[in-house]
This record gives C-alpha cells, sequence and structure tokens, in this order.
C-alpha cells in the first residue's frame, strides 16, 4: 500500500521535529535533582514498557529474537544508545541545548571515520570537505573560532565529541541484526538493554521521591511519547515511503527545533559566530549524504 509523498515527508519532518524537543524535557527534569544518567534511565525504561506493550498488543512476532544475537542488542543498548544519551545530556547539563545538537551531528564524521578504518570505505572529496566543515563549524559554535579560546570546559568538549562518537556506533553496531530483524525489535531490546544497564547503575531509587510529582511524570511522558516513541514511529512509518538521503536531509530539522526551544523556553543567547557554526556543520551534514547517495549511484 502506497503512502501520500506529502503525508510521508511530512511524517518524517514531525518526527524529527519530536526528536529536537528531547531538551525541553530533559532540563525540566534537571529542575528536580534527576542527573543525567538517572534521566536516560527513565527515558529507556519508560520506553521499553510502552514499547512492549505496543509490540505485545499489535505485532507480538517483532518480539521473537534468536539468543546469538542478544549481543549485539546489549551492545546497541549500552554504547550506541546508553552512553550516546548520557553524553548528550551531560553536554544540556554543562553547556547549553543548541550546543549539544551540535555535538550530536558531528556523528557522521565519526561514521565515515570507522567506516574507512574498519570497512575500508573510500573517503571521497565530498566526506573530507564535510569533515572539515564540521570541525570548523564545532569551533564556531563552542567560540573557539574567532576569540582563539574555548567557551566550553575541556570535560565538557570531551562528552560533546564522545556524544557525537556513540551517536554514530548505532548504524555500525546494527548492521549486524538490520537484516534479520524489523526495526522496532532491534530499538524495543536496545533499550531494554540499556535499560537492564542503567537502573543499577543511575541509582535512580536515590531520587524516588520525585516521581511522586504530577509535573515530573508529565516530562517523562513527554521525553518518551514524543520525543522517544512518537518520534521513531513517524519518521520510522515515512522513511519507508521516501529515500533515506532525502529522509535524513528532512531530519535535520531537528537542529533547528532545538536551537528555538534552547533559545525562546530557556533564554540562551547565541552569538552571531555561533549561528555560523551551526549552519557550517548543517551544511557538512548534506555533503555527507549527497556524497554517499553519489556513491550508491556509481
Amino acid at each position: 500500500m502506497r503512502m501520500n509523498q506529502t503525508i510521508a515527508y511530512s511524517m518524517v519532518v514531525l518526527g524529527a521535529a519530536f526528536w529536537g524537543l528531547t531538551g525541553l524535557f530533559v532540563q525540566n527534569l534537571y529542575a528536580y535533582d534527576f542527573s543525567p544518567l538517572q534521566v536516560v534511565a527513565l527515558r529507556l525504561t519508560v520506553s521499553s514498557v510502552v514499547l512492549l506493550i505496543l509490540l505485545g498488543t499489535m505485532a507480538r512476532s517483532y518480539l521473537k529474537i534468536r539468543l546469538k544475537d542478544l549481543p549485539y542488542f546489549i551492545g546497541l543498548g549500552v554504547f550506541s544508545i546508553s552512553l550516546f544519551n548520557w553524553f548528550y545530556f551531560q553536554v544540556m547539563d554543562l553547556a547549553s541545548l543548541a550546543v549539544a545538537v551540535v555535538f550530536v551531528y558531528t556523528s557522521p564524521v565519526f561514521a565515515a571515520i570507522i567506516a574507512k578504518i574498519f570497512f575500508n570505505e573510500s573517503l571521497t572529496k565530498a566526506k573530507i570537505i564535510a569533515i572539515a566543515l564540521t570541525v570548523i563549524g564545532s569551533a564556531f559554535a563552542i567560540e573557539f573560532i574567532p576569540l582563539g579560546e574555548f567557551s566550553l570546559t575541556g570535560q565538557t568538549i570531551i562528552f560533546g565529541l564522545l556524544a557525537g562518537f556513540f551517536c554514530s556506533t548505532y548504524s555500525l553496531l546494527g548492521k549486524n541484526v538490520s537484516r534479520w530483524y524489523h526495526p522496532f525489535t532491534i530499538t524495543f531490546y536496545a533499550m531494554l538493554s540499556g535499560s537492564v544497564f542503567l537502573i543499577p547503575t543511575s541509582q535512580i531509587w536515590n531520587n524516588v521521591g520525585a516521581l511522586g510529582n504530577g509535573t515530573v511524570w508529565l516530562n517523562i511522558f513527554g521525553i518518551v511519547l514524543i520525543s522517544t516513541v512518537a518520534a521513531y514511529l513517524l519518521y520510522t512509518i515515512g522513511l519507508t515511503y521516501i529515500e533515506s538521503s532525502k529522509a535524513t536531509i528532512l531530519s535535520s530539522i531537528e537542529i533547528v527545533i532545538a536551537v528555538l526551544v534552547s533559545v525562546v523556553v530557556f533564554g540562551e543567547l547565541l552569538t552571531g559566530w555561533q549561528l555560523l557554526g551551526f549552519v557550517l556543520v548543517f551544511v557538512s551534514l548534506f555533503l555527507t549524504i549527497f556524497s554517499f547517495k553519489y556513491k550508491i549511484r556509481t
């Protein structure tokens, strides 16, 4: 059954926009003394429960996996989801939402470098230019250019780069299971594995008193239902009917939404140089996508 292209594009854009709202709920939860690690634990645990209910009710066959594939799901859950989210949320806490999103969008650069080292994929001119633009754009975003000094601490910069790195590992680690399982299956078991890892690690029980607050649950359900489950479902369904390269381009609306939330809701001030940095990272994303698309066609 074919879907109207306008609807498919709209679903992808809306899904990405919902991802862009992540920081809104995260920052609100920080106000109730949740640590970044505890927020990640809440996100993955509640999302796992919601996905289990959805799949168990409407698509039970998606819950079946082979035990030999379990290590891949654990790797995805611990490295590509748990650690990525943790470093991403750490940067939100230490710097700003807008800067955190810029670091996440360095992930295509890490993916290109890892693919070159481990899979011997060629680094095209477009990819090299994209890497250079990402480095320069990130330097503007953290105001190393033109000030000659970092506006962020070394720890924040390292956390940001690690967020980009672990984000890039999702497609690489998921390669081995994506040919056998539906994306919903991969997402559920990866999140479940992340939850099992994070519940004891985050010591969420130390802040259990805050869970009695209704506003806390509004934000938990916001990050789960809007920025995780709905975002993923909309993006994945829309992706089924349009080219992946176009979907990736459309998903960059996440940057725009995140920056708007950062400025409008939280009153974070951005300099002209930082905005230039965001634009350069944005352009590098397009170059990476078109380089990949050209490679497929040739």
